[in-house]
């Protein structure tokens, strides 16, 4: 096989001159998950003018986004939402790979949690971060001691992590007085304890089998890469192929370095398996691209120390198949399928913040009643209608409501303006009259368009929503004169 590059071309440098001001992915990493949990854990307890930055409240039926709540009537903005989780998790996937899964994920947080800081740094269980192969000793009595010792910490920060993730879905001042009376909310009680169960079964027992067998956006990841997509990739130019075959299914050839230098005397694999043994799903990234790769970059770092101790580049970079494999030229980050994903994305936020900035502080719903009409006595004509008004503000308000257009209906029932509470509705029987002949069809009867305007009486300017409804009017043979 033809390198690209050997030793004899390569400037000899001395490791640690050559690893000077070199900050590994790991350290990078683990700063990317301390914001991620900062963030996790303070949003749900941010307000703005009483509303929380994002809460989707199942108790009261509403959505809080951006210091801004909207009743479910206005759920119309979660299709938005979502469009935009997910077209954001596959840009980044088509331009970075599984960078979500080795970053941001919760999952991907909980098992170096768990596993490297609970294990590891602070019980000792497991010898070193760098080799996650190796499993604790647990004949032992003093390891099966700290091994309860570790399950006991992750299950209390488990109950932390089931809490934090219901704060979004149940506000944390309604959850601690929920919690206060747990026989009135079951419901809420087994929502804790069912996902707190789950992610010590999840972080402790099924750990990274979770990502490889479980999660579908291993699945998918496949469909989304391309050529330019950036992951951690073993260079065979320089290191060498030690794999026979091609895809995931290669068979081992060469072991050891002499082996592999006897085939290839160019080649800079040390065989050392740094790579391998760092990895948390288990694999040798010197096979290829795997679905089990996470982008943890893990064994990146690896070979930046064992190579950078030679005097030279790292053999598994954080690199697209057309820079490292195919040397087809430099990774091309603007092309047709990110423009594609960065637009959609753009166009969407659009159509959320238009619409956003469109809601309405009071809702109304006007539905006729069974009863199309009734003509009284001195040959009036009555229209029944049942009104829901909702008040989506932050304090409560008086409203009343109007005929526009149309001075020959008028509003019989309710009388006066009446008072709606914060966030709550009311449902009023609302009666419209006329004593004018609004039509004259001896055939049939006739719909009346009219629109209704609602609004607070205390803040009519700013509080106001109109809807169209139809006054229907008797054939005029049913009219008494």
């Amino acid at each position: 096989m033809s390198t690209t590059t050997n030793d004899a071309a390569q400037p000899k440098v001395k490791g640690k001159e050559y690893l000077k001001g070199w900050i590994p992915y790991s350290i990078k990493r683990y700063w990317a998950y301390v914001v991620v949990t900062i963030v996790g854990l303070s949003m749900p307890w941010i307000t703005i003018n009483g509303n929380h930055i994002f809460l989707l409240n199942f108790d009261q039926k509403k959505l809080h986004l951006a210091g801004v709540a909207f009743d479910m009537q206005e759920l119309y903005l979660m299709p938005f939402i979502l469009m935009l989780l997910f077209l954001g998790i596959f840009a980044l996937t088509a331009i970075g790979g599984r960078a979500w899964c080795g970053w941001f994920c919760p999952q991907t947080i909980f098992r170096v949690i768990y596993r490297d800081i609970i294990e590891t740094k602070l019980l000792g269980l497991r010898k070193r971060i760098s080799n996650k192969q190796q499993k604790p000793d647990m004949s032992k009595v003093e390891n099966q001691l700290k091994r309860v010792v570790a399950i006991l910490i992750w299950s209390a920060l488990a109950f932390v992590a089931a809490a934090n993730f219901l704060w979004y879905f149940v506000p944390p001042e309604d959850f601690f007085a929920y919690l206060a009376n747990p026989s009135e909310h079951m419901v809420l009680i087994g929502f804790l304890v069912g996902l707190a169960l789950f992610l010590i079964a999840d972080v402790i027992f099924i750990k990274e089998d979770f990502c490889i067998y479980i999660c579908p956006y291993s699945r998918v990841q496949s469909v989304l890469y391309d050529k330019d997509t950036i992951m951690a990739i073993y260079d065979p130019h320089r290191g060498g192929e030690i794999y026979e075959g091609s895809g995931p299914e290669r068979h081992k050839l060469y072991a050891k370095q002499k082996e592999l230098l006897a085939v290839e005397p160019s080649a800079e694999c040390t065989t050392c398996e740094s790579c391998v043994s760092v990895c948390p799903t288990h694999i040798d990234i010197r096979k290829g691209m795997q679905l089990e790769c996470i982008n943890c970059l893990e064994c990146v770092d690896a070979c930046t120390k064992v190579m950078g101790a030679l005097g030279k580049p790292s053999l598994v970079r954080w690199s697209s198949e057309k820079e490292t494999i195919a040397q087809e030229g430099k990774t091309s980050y603007v092309r047709a399928k990110t423009i594609g994903y960065f637009v959609a994305l753009v166009l969407i936020l659009i159509a959320l913040f238009t619409m956003g900035s469109k809601k309405e502080n009071m809702l109304l719903n006007v539905n006729k009643t069974t009863r199309l009409y009734k003509v009284l006595d001195n040959g009036g004509v009555e229209n029944d209608y049942i009104f829901l008004f909702t008040n989506t503000d932050s304090k409560a308000h008086t409203y009343y409501f109007e005929i526009i257009g149309n001075d020959k209906i008028k509003i019989v029932r309710p009388e006066e303006p009446f008072k709606i509470g914060a966030g709550k509705k009311k449902k009023s029987v609302v009666v419209l009259e006329t004593h004018e002949m609004l039509a004259n069809d001896a055939r049939k009867d006739v719909p009346i368009p009219v629109k209704i305007r609602a609004y607070a009486v205390d803040d009519k300017e700013n509080i106001v929503v109109e809807r169209d409804s139809v006054f229907v009017f008797p054939r005029s043979d049913l009219i008494k004169k």
